[in-house]
């Protein structure tokens, strides 16, 4: 909006002996931005005898009187009924007052900007802090899950079957064709990159308990993980808030009824039966990816393939691969429902959890697998 023309006028008439200098208008705090680079001005040239006319003075509040204050200066502006002798008596107290306040003022130095190490050290102890924060309102939502499901666990008129249905074919069902896509090109690129490394060293054969190892372990449950945490959690956080700014979930307060168990639980549920499947279905498409390089590069039959993996302790990948799924797909669901109850009534918002959602979510599922990793190794698993 553009600011409206002020009917304020300061004017010098030094044609005249004395000077005289005339003030008019409404001198108010809306008009302070307009008004101080006009007494700044006339400040610089004003004569010592001049006379001041400020009988067109319009409205007068403290801001107008801290500008006529430093117009007049200290020698004046306890001298009013001489250079100002038509001022009314209630605004020469009003100006006399405001001087003595601004007595032995003086305007606070202005402060030093932090070095660079203040300032990393400030950032990160920022960054420390928010991360303890959100760390306790994890545990906090992570207990308050888990009660509600036990509460709930052999109740089963409380169970919400269609929603969990619902969800299962949205997270599940939905997502087996870019799971099984990726996971397939994943598998044949490091099929393709260990046969071009290690048939450079005669040992070709390698490549298929490469192929194995890798995907049984680490690459199908991580890889669905990351997908699921950018695809799933994104969605919960959306949808949970959405109802949040459009206080859905407010409504559902006043009904009685308890948010955690109709929107956090049938998520939670659809995820942990949902990723364990994904996962197994991202196992058989990255080995099958494998498979079909090492066929076409390296001259190894699906039945050597099979054979090779059989004899390889593939079983025992496979069981430490699916024992984290339930884990990553507890803590992808929390996270993604924990921020769309942190959302507030704007669009903004809802974008700001969201992308935290998937953040935090692919986060924990790297930080987590990296420690299950190291885990298992040392335990010879």
């Amino acid at each position: 909006m553009t600011e409206q023309p002020i009917s304020v006028l300061l004017n010098l008439d030094e044609t005249v002996n004395p000077p005289h200098v005339s003030a008019s208008g409404d001198w108010v705090l809306a008009h302070y931005r307009q008004l101080e680079p006009q007494v700044r001005q006339l400040q610089a040239r004003m004569p010592a005898n001049a006379v001041f006319d400020l009988k067109q003075l319009g409205i007068l509040d403290t801001a107008g009187a801290k500008l006529l204050v430093n117009l007049l200066g200290e020698q004046r502006i306890f001298n009013l009924e001489q250079i100002a002798p038509s001022l009314p008596v209630e605004r020469r107290v009003l100006l006399e007052t405001v001087a003595r306040a601004l007595q032995g003022f003086e305007p606070p130095p202005p402060e030093k900007p932090p070095s660079l190490i203040v300032e990393m050290l400030s950032n990160i102890g920022k960054a420390m802090e928010d991360f303890w924060h959100n760390l306790l309102s994890l545990m906090g939502f992570i207990g308050l899950t888990l009660q509600t499901l036990f509460s709930n666990l052999l109740r089963p008129s409380r169970w919400r079957m269609t929603s969990l249905v619902a969800n299962l074919q949205q997270i599940g069902l939905n997502a087996v064709p870019i799971i099984m896509l990726l996971t397939f090109l994943v598998g044949a690129v490091i099929a393709f990159l260990g046969s071009t490394v290690l048939a450079a060293f005669g040992a070709g054969i390698f490549t298929v308990q490469l192929v194995v190892f890798s995907f049984l372990r680490e690459f199908a449950v991580l890889l669905t993980a990351i997908l699921m945490a950018g695809r799933t959690a994104s969605a919960f956080t959306a949808e949970i808030g959405l109802m949040k700014a459009n206080e859905e979930i407010d409504a559902i307060q006043a009904l009685g009824l308890n948010p955690v168990e109709l929107l956090v639980l049938p998520r939670v549920l659809a995820l942990l039966l949902a990723l364990p499947i994904l996962t197994f279905i991202g196992m058989l498409s990255g080995i099958f990816g494998g498979a079909v390089v090492c066929a076409l590069t390296l001259d190894i039959s699906p039945t050597m393939f099979l054979n090779i993996m059989q004899s390889s302790g593939g079983f025992q990948h496979f069981l430490v691969g699916m024992s984290k799924a339930p884990v990553f797909a507890f803590l992808i669901a929390i996270v993604g429902c924990l921020e769309g109850f942190k959302v507030t009534g704007s669009a903004e918002s809802v974008g700001t959890h969201t992308t935290a959602s998937v953040v935090h979510s692919i986060f924990v599922v790297i930080l987590l697998d990296a420690v299950a990793a190291l885990f298992f190794m040392e335990m010879g698993w």
